[in-house]
């Protein structure tokens, strides 16, 4: 079960790296873009530290795909990332209560609270 959870995580960072250069790109004030590539930044830096954990797990690298489709418009885009951001936050936080490897718990823990401030970012651009 771990390691599906883990697999959908690592396509869910991938993809959400991919769609938020491309929101960056959109965004109309340059505030809001040094913003959402900071978000791509913890983003990125989620999908290295589940990559090397199912790599840990699996000893073999994950081959990760985009899962969704990116908004072509920036307040599309916005919303989109808000919702996702929320969803994910919830989904990282049952990971984390579930599992008793304490690195797993940490690791998701971290990222579950990363994504809701993420979350409370996209809504003030709303």
């Amino acid at each position: 079960m771990l390691i599906e959870q883990l697999a959908k995580a690592i396509n869910g960072e991938y993809t959400a790296v991919n769609c938020y250069e491309q929101l960056a790109n959109l965004a109309p004030v340059p505030s809001q873009k040094k913003r959402i590539l900071a978000i791509r930044d913890e983003e990125l830096r989620h999908y290295e530290e589940f990559a090397a954990l199912y790599y840990a797990l699996t000893s073999s690298a994950p081959s990760p795909k985009m899962n969704k489709s990116c908004p072509k418009a920036f307040k599309q885009g916005i919303v989109f990332a808000f919702q996702d951001e929320q969803e994910t936050s919830e989904f990282y936080r049952e990971i984390a209560d579930s599992s008793h490897l304490p690195y797993v718990k940490k690791t998701f823990s971290r990222a579950s609270a990363d994504e809701q401030r993420h979350a409370v970012w996209f809504l003030s651009f709303l």
